[in-house]
């Protein structure tokens, strides 16, 4: 390989490992070499050689993550935060291994430990609720391990990738006000969520603005569950006074929405227009399609696989916190109210 591109070994290390300071012809000739000898890196070589083990750690919740798949009512969240981070880690020659920590345990530190022991990662991903949880994130800091937070703008170390969640929720109920809706509600998700209490600000905000009066009753209680949005649904469909728009803080919880509508007779958008969060493959596929915003998922896991392995190759200057774009996706739930 090295006598292919006419450099040292040390040069050729540096340009597969994509470390800094390599000048663009140096690794024309490496990467030609490469592909003309059809040299595939040897990761348990590799990690012999250095200080690095070339794997990045993604810890994702494992009730919920669980439960999702058991019922057959999961989306594809975790597909996508698989693609973000598989893909960028193997630009750099990298593999993301994919655990399930129940946040719930009391031995949750005991089991992260368990994970990061096994594995020796480079870094390591969290994903809500984890992003939050103070025993993880301390346990990191003491381990001097790197990470980065999915879905998580709060203070604290680590790098912090999110969308601006309160901005999409008041996006969102913009979308319903300017259609004519003056009766909006809401349904939370999850108290374990950082960004659950960030949506819930962002809708009120847009009702402020509006002069609108803030209404509690208009506010309902979910957990991001299918079951949760059905109850919430329900409760605000039984107000003397329901909403003709709503925001709902994920799909699932949209979709127990259109599910409550279609058996009470209420016309989706002609009675209740709906706004949900995340946009998996799903909402595109019922009736009425679901106006959602959409979250950069996928995107969000590469910026924190792009972070931690520049920051293990001595990056200096690196963003702590990244707020990557959302959209809004306008489909056939929200129309302008009938009433």
């Amino acid at each position: 390989m090295a006598a292919e591109a006419g450099v040292s070994l040390q040069t050729v290390s540096r340009v597969i490992n994509n470390e800094p300071n390599v000048r663009p012809v140096v690794q024309e000739r490496v990467h030609a070499a490469v592909a003309k000898l059809g040299y595939v890196p040897s990761l348990a070589a590799r990690r012999m050689g250095g200080s690095r083990s070339y794997l990045l750690l993604a810890l994702n919740d494992r009730d919920r993550t669980i439960e999702g798949w058991r019922s057959g009512e999961g989306t594809d969240w975790v597909d996508q935060m698989l693609l973000g981070g598989m893909l960028k880690s193997a630009e750099s020659g990298y593999r993301m291994i994919f655990e399930l920590v129940d946040t719930h345990s009391a031995q949750v530190e005991r089991e992260v430990q368990g994970a990061i022991s096994a594995l020796h990662p480079d870094g390591v991903i969290l994903t809500p609720p984890h992003s939050d949880n103070p025993l993880i994130t301390e346990l990191l800091v003491r381990q001097g391990l790197p990470f980065a937070r999915i879905g998580s703008v709060t203070p604290g170390d680590g790098f912090a990738i999110a969308m601006d969640d309160g901005k999409a929720a008041e996006e969102a109920t913009d979308h319903l006000l300017d259609l004519g809706h003056t009766r909006v509600g809401f349904i939370t998700g999850s108290d374990e969520y950082a960004l659950s209490g960030a949506r819930l600000d962002g809708y009120r905000r847009a009702l402020a603005r509006r002069g609108l009066p803030a209404d509690d009753s208009l506010i309902g209680r979910g957990d991001f569950s299918f079951q949760s949005g059905v109850a919430a649904t329900e409760a605000l469909c039984d107000l003397a006074q329901p909403p003709t728009g709503l925001v709902a803080s994920n799909d699932q919880m949209a979709l127990a929405a259109l599910r409550v509508a279609n058996r009470r007779g209420i016309s989706v958008p002609g009675q209740l227009s709906i706004v949900s969060f995340d946009d998996t493959p799903i909402v595109r596929f019922s009736n009425p399609s679901l106006t959602a915003v959409v979250q950069p998922i996928a995107a969000m896991t590469s910026m924190a696989a792009h972070l931690l392995i520049r920051s293990k190759s001595g990056e200096t200057g690196l963003p702590a916190t990244c707020i990557l774009p959302f959209t809004l996706a306008v489909r056939g739930s929200t129309g302008r109210p009938t009433g």
